[in-house]
């Protein structure tokens, strides 16, 4: 039997090196090549370990170093300052009460002491006078007519006994008795309405005080819309009238206490509200805050004078102004995070004072708040925090 044997020639020629070609020597190549890529790899990496290591320490040192510090809480009194002027608490115009006439005579000056009742001006009461003096010997006139008809009364009722004057008689004398005694009560009367009247012909104070403006002098012709001829200051109190805003008036109570430094004057008086104005002026959106003062010859009324207010206690973490920044979007603060990065915080400022400013809202006080060198910070800035002690 014959058999017929088909060779292939990729199996029946050699390679050149005396090898065969096939998939065992292809695998084998492929895995040769790996180890040497992994071996090169492994090589690089020993070499450059170093240079990765001082590019991080590089990195850390270029990390800004800043200041910080941890405030804490602060009990701060809030201020108000103010300007107004001085004025007279309870100020009291004086003018003229009577008919008026010509003043023939003023008694008392600008800046004196008088008691209540006190006489500051005479006016000429020639004519009362005159007047007056009639009228007395009116009254004498209508005492002598009573006395008379009281004399005729007594004789008739002694007559009436005997029978000698009728009950009518009687009656009619009784009346005129009563009339003339009734005209001397008039005729007083009118007497006494003249001297009241010469009376209000002196210009006299209403209550004890210090004499503010004295606008009467003699010779001068007054009457009652004539105005105010003097002002006092009652007691001579004085008081200052700050001017606030809405929101500075809402702070403010009776009985705040407030340091008043007149214009010019290096001297403070210490005084006390006493009057919060109930209304607001609706074009400068101001009210009022009247301070009591005590008297003082250097406090005069219509000086002008600021006023620092202290409206109660705040309790809030205190910053230098360094450490306070601000933009379009407002007040705010760097402040370092647990991973030493920069985050800004937005902040509500408060009372301002040399010892720096109070943060009513955005801080607890127990943040670690960049110092100075905000301004160089970004969001998520790395840096290093010293904390100033």
């Amino acid at each position: 039997m014959n058999y017929e044997t088909t060779i292939d020639a990729s199996t029946a020629h050699p390679h050149a090196d005396g090898e065969p070609q096939g998939p065992a020597s292809t695998r084998r190549l492929w895995i040769i090549g790996a180890l040497i890529a992994a071996a090169l790899v492994g090589v690089w990496f020993l070499m450059h370990r170093g240079d990765t290591t001082a590019a991080g320490e590089g990195q850390a040192a270029q990390a800004q170093v800043v200041t910080v510090v941890v405030p804490g809480t602060t009990t701060i009194a809030r201020n108000i300052t103010a300007s107004g002027t001085i004025a007279a608490r309870r100020e009291m115009p004086v003018g003229v009460a009577g008919e008026g006439g010509q003043i023939v005579q003023v008694l008392v000056d600008a800046g004196d002491w008088v008691k209540a009742g006190q006489v500051l001006a005479v006016i000429d009461r020639s004519v009362q006078s005159q007047q007056i003096a009639s009228q007395s010997a009116n009254v004498e006139v209508a005492a002598a007519d009573a006395r008379l008809a009281q004399a005729n009364l007594d004789r008739a009722l002694k007559l009436v006994e005997r029978g000698f004057i009728s009950k009518a008689d009687v009656d009619r004398l009784t009346a005129t008795r009563d009339a003339a005694a009734a005209r001397v009560r008039v005729a007083r009367a009118s007497l006494g309405e003249l001297g009241a009247r010469a009376a209000r012909l002196n210009i006299v104070a209403p209550a004890a005080g210090l004499v503010l403006t004295r606008a009467a002098e003699p010779g001068q012709i007054v009457s009652p819309g004539t105005g105010v001829l003097f002002s006092m200051a009652r007691d001579g109190q004085m008081e200052m009238q700050a001017r606030l805003s809405e929101g500075d008036l809402a702070q403010l109570a009776v009985g705040a206490i407030a340091q008043v430094t007149p214009v010019g004057s290096a001297q403070t008086w210490t005084g006390q509200v006493w009057q919060l104005s109930p209304t607001i002026d609706q074009t400068s959106r101001e009210g009022i805050a009247r301070i009591a003062l005590a008297y003082d010859n250097a406090l005069r009324p219509g000086g002008f004078a600021t006023a620092n207010l202290t409206a109660g206690t705040v309790t809030a973490p205190l910053l230098p102004e360094s450490a306070i920044l601000s933009d379009e979007k407002g007040s705010y603060v760097y402040v370092i995070d647990s991973d030493d990065k920069a985050v800004r915080r937005p902040v509500k400022t408060g009372e301002v004072s040399a010892r720096g400013i109070a943060v009513i809202e955005g801080l607890s006080g127990r943040e670690r708040v960049v110092l100075r060198a905000g301004g160089f910070l970004n969001p998520g800035d790395k840096v290093r925090p010293v904390v100033q002690k």
